[in-house]
């Protein structure tokens, strides 16, 4: 790995800047023979820039500036206690579907579908309908940020999730003490290939062209109830030409990287499923942490985890109308709603609310 020097960030993340050739995302050995550089951009469909209410939550994170320059990415440098922490890291989240039937008639039954969340992890979603002939060649959000309280191995966050069977793209914020070892706020890419899966570059796949965005930054700045929210823009999209799934992030759409075709079976195609919202996890006997705010949602961005702007792109790049529907897996602690567009003014399109406080009251 050829390293062009450090950088440190304000708040004392260390990064070393290596060449764009010499990335972790190479070692991936369907990317041997790769033809990528680091001027490369996407072919994708122009996104109008977002607006709205909240704030913006864009700013340098290089102490004195020193970030590192065109021709090396960001890698964050992972330390012998980044490692052991990592050893407990939680399975990923899996998501089956599960048919219920409750009776209308004497007679009859309706079958009922709904998503069962596994091994310790609880959502508040707003997610499309099942249909596996769904072609969606991207999606995006813009989400207000939070800081909820977790301790111990939980973790607490809001993603967008990008999904064809067994293959899984997500990206959003976080707090998470075993991946990042603080209990700040942190952006995060993850991906599931099949059985393999990894978060930021701590794994070969995910080939970063900006020199500038580290993956799992710090959001210096997270939402007060009853102020004025900071929100981060964020989009997973698929390259119109060659079906790599590019991560555009802010409202200028920043390019910061994508995840090459050739890594995917599922997803080497169109996507067939969306989400967008929170998620938590606790382990197994460990009371759930809150979610968003931390309270369960007044429907007022002020004081809610919300994700607005709610878009998806069909298999021509273009945006579409889809339907949706909110999903959580424990009303009592959690609570979501589903806004769509009609309802509401043009600064926010589709909207949705969600959040609560766990069992932590």
């Amino acid at each position: 790995m050829t390293i062009h020097r450090l950088s440190t960030t304000w708040y004392g993340d260390i990064y070393d800047c290596v060449d764009f050739y010499k990335q972790p995302a190479f070692d991936h050995p369907s990317l041997k023979n790769h033809n990528f550089h680091p001027k490369m951009k996407p072919t994708l469909p122009r996104r109008k820039q977002t607006s709205g209410t909240s704030k913006s939550n864009e700013s340098t994170i290089w102490l004195n500036d020193q970030g590192c320059s065109f021709g090396s990415v960001p890698i964050k440098r992972v330390t012998k206690d980044d490692l052991i922490r990592q050893r407990f890291m939680p399975p990923p989240e899996d998501v089956a579907f599960h048919t219920q039937f409750s009776k209308i008639s004497n007679n009859h039954s309706e079958s009922k579908r709904r998503f069962l969340s596994a091994q310790g992890y609880r959502v508040a979603i707003v997610s499309t309908l099942k249909n596996r002939n769904n072609k969606f060649g991207g999606a995006g959000m813009a989400a207000t940020i939070w800081n909820p309280k977790v301790k111990g191995q939980q973790h607490s966050g809001c993603r967008l999730k990008v999904q064809r069977r067994s293959d899984i793209l997500q990206i959003g914020w976080r707090v998470d003490p075993t991946l990042y070892g603080d209990n700040n706020t942190r952006r995060f890419i993850h991906f599931q290939a099949g059985n393999k899966h990894c978060f930021n570059t701590l794994c070969p796949g995910f080939v970063l062209v900006n020199y500038e965005a580290p993956l799992e930054a710090l959001f210096d700045k997270t939402s007060r109830r009853g102020e004025a929210a900071w929100e981060y823009s964020m989009y997973i999209d698929r390259d119109i030409v060659n079906g790599n799934w590019w991560v555009l992030v802010e409202k200028t759409h920043k390019e910061v990287g994508f995840w090459p075709q050739h890594i995917f079976t599922d997803l080497a195609s169109f996507a067939t499923h969306i989400e967008w919202g929170g998620m938590a996890y606790s382990p197994p006997g460990i009371p759930e942490p809150p979610m968003g705010s931390g309270f369960f949602p007044l429907q007022i961005t002020e004081y809610d985890g919300t994700c607005r702007r709610l878009t998806v792109l069909n298999y021509r790049g273009e945006t579409m109308d889809v339907e949706t529907t909110p999903h959580t897996d424990n009303p009592d602690f959690y609570k979501v709603y589903d806004i769509p567009k009609e309802e509401i003014n043009e600064n926010f399109k589709h909207i949705m609310y969600y959040g609560g406080p766990g069992e932590s009251t």
